[in-house]
C-alpha cells in the first residue's frame, strides 16, 4: 500500500524545486530535503522517495526500501504539518536497514527540520 495520492510528489518539476531550494538534513542512513510551501491554501505535505542504484543494483532491494519508508511515512502522517515538500533519499550502503531504524531516523530528521506538529 502506497501513500495517499495527495501526499505524493509526482512531477519532476516538484523534485527539481526541492533539490534546488530545499534545506538538507542527514542522518546515518537517510538524507531529507525539505521545502516549505506555506500559502493561504492548506496543501497536504508531499513526499518523494529517491533511491539510487548506488544503494543496490537490484530493483527488488530498492523497492523493499521504498515500501519500508512509505510505511514509516504513513505512521508519521498524522503528526506532520501541512504545506511541505519533502524528498527522502537513502544513502549508499543502506540495503540492510530495518523498519525501526528508518522510523527513528526519519522522525529525528523531521524534528530537526521542524516539520512535525509541536516541534
Amino acid at each position: 500500500m502506497g501513500l495517499p495520492s495527495g501526499h505524493r510528489l509526482k512531477n519532476w518539476q516538484d523534485f527539481q524545486k526541492v533539490y534546488r531550494q530545499g534545506k538538507r538534513y542527514q542522518s546515518h542512513h537517510l538524507i531529507i530535503k525539505v521545502l516549505s510551501e506555506k500559502d493561504d491554501q492548506v496543501v497536504p505535505t508531499g513526499f518523494g522517495i529517491s533511491i539510487s542504484k548506488k544503494v543496490s543494483k537490484k530493483a527488488v532491494t530498492r523497492n523493499r526500501l521504498k515500501r519500508q519508508i512509505k510505511a514509516v511515512i504513513r505512521t508519521l502522517l498524522p503528526t506532520i504539518s501541512p504545506g511541505w515538500k519533502i524528498i527522502i533519499m537513502v544513502k549508499p550502503g543502506t540495503s540492510q536497514c530495518e523498519y525501526e531504524h528508518f522510523l527513528r531516523e526519519l522522525k529525528e530528521l523531521l524534528l530537526k527540520a521542524e516539520v512535525l506538529h509541536g516541534h
